[in-house]
C-alpha cells in the first residue's frame, strides 16, 4: 500500500512538471480590441512594405554607385575630421556593445531569463526567430553583393575585410531593440510608456549605426540597408504576433488566455 501511495505521489509529481513545461509552451492569448487589432496588422503591413522599398532603393544606388550611395564617402570623409581620442573610446565601447560576442551573449541571457521567468515562452520565442531571421538574411545578402569596406587604414579597431552590405552590427541592434520594444509594450496599456520604450530603441539604433561609422567599418548605406531589413522583420513578428494572439470579443481562446497580460486587466 505504501509503495503505491509513493508511486502514485511520484506520478502525481511527473505530471505535475509536464504540466508546467507544456504550459510555458501554450501560446498566450489575449483580447484586444477590434480597432486596435487592424491597427497592429496596418502598421506591419506598412512597416514590410517601407522596409522592402527603402532596402530595394538603398540596394539599387549601392550596386549603381549613385543616388543614396552618393553621400558614403563626403559622409565618411566628414566623420574621419570628427575623431578624437574620448570620442573614439566612446565609440569602441559602443562596438563593443553591440558586436559580434557581446550582443548574442546579451541577447542570449535575455532570451534564457525571459522565457523561464514569464509564464508562456511565445515572446522570447519570437524574439530568439527575430534575431536568427537577422542574422540568416544579413549573411545570405553580403555575399551576394559582396561590397568592400572603407579602406582598412582608417579603420580604428583592427582591420576588417569581411563585406560590408548589410551591416551586421546595425542590423542584430535594431532587430534586438525594435522586435524587443515591440514585444514588450504590445502587452501594456500605457501608450506613453510604449513611446518612451521606442524612443529609447532609437538612440539605441542611432548609436550602433554611429559608433560603425565613426569607426570606419562601414558606409552610411550599409547602415540604412540594415534598419530597411529590420523594419521587414519586425512587420512579420507584429503580423505574426497578432494572428496567433490577438482575439476580439465574440472570438473563442484556443489556448490558455494569460490573464496577467490581458489588456482589460
Amino acid at each position: 500500500m505504501a509503495q503505491k501511495s509513493a508511486g502514485s505521489a511520484v506520478s502525481e509529481r511527473s505530471a505535475g512538471r509536464w504540466r508546467v513545461f507544456h504550459e510555458k509552451f501554450v501560446v498566450e492569448e489575449r483580447y484586444v480590441d477590434p480597432a486596435d487589432r487592424r491597427g497592429l496588422y496596418r502598421a506591419s503591413i506598412i512597416l514590410a512594405v517601407v522596409g522592402v522599398a527603402l532596402f530595394i532603393a538603398t540596394l539599387i544606388s549601392v550596386v549603381q554607385a549613385d543616388g543614396l550611395s552618393a553621400a558614403d564617402v563626403p559622409v565618411h570623409d566628414w566623420l574621419l575630421t570628427t575623431r578624437s581620442g574620448a570620442v573614439t573610446a566612446i565609440m569602441i565601447f559602443l562596438a563593443v556593445f553591440f558586436g559580434p560576442i557581446a550582443l548574442p551573449i546579451i541577447v542570449l541571457v535575455v532570451i534564457l531569463v525571459w522565457g523561464f521567468a514569464a509564464k508562456h515562452a511565445w515572446r522570447p520565442i519570437l524574439l530568439a526567430s527575430a534575431m536568427l531571421t537577422g542574422v540568416i538574411i544579413s549573411q545570405i545578402i553580403l555575399h551576394i553583393v559582396q561590397r568592400s569596406r572603407p579602406p582598412v587604414d582608417q579603420m580604428l579597431f583592427g582591420a576588417d575585410q569581411t563585406f560590408s552590405f548589410p551591416s551586421g552590427h546595425v542590423l542584430g541592434a535594431c532587430d534586438f531593440l525594435l522586435v524587443g520594444a515591440y514585444l514588450i509594450f504590445s502587452r501594456r496599456r500605457n501608450r506613453q510608456a510604449a513611446v518612451f520604450g521606442f524612443i529609447g530603441a532609437g538612440i539605441g539604433i542611432i548609436l550602433a549605426i554611429v559608433s560603425r561609422l565613426y569607426l570606419g567599418y562601414h558606409w552610411p548605406t550599409d547602415a540604412l540597408a540594415s534598419f530597411s531589413l529590420s523594419l521587414l522583420i519586425l512587420g512579420g513578428v507584429i503580423a505574426l504576433d497578432t494572428w496567433r494572439t490577438a482575439r476580439i470579443p465574440g472570438e473563442s481562446v484556443t489556448g490558455e488566455l494569460s490573464r496577467a497580460e490581458s489588456p482589460h486587466e
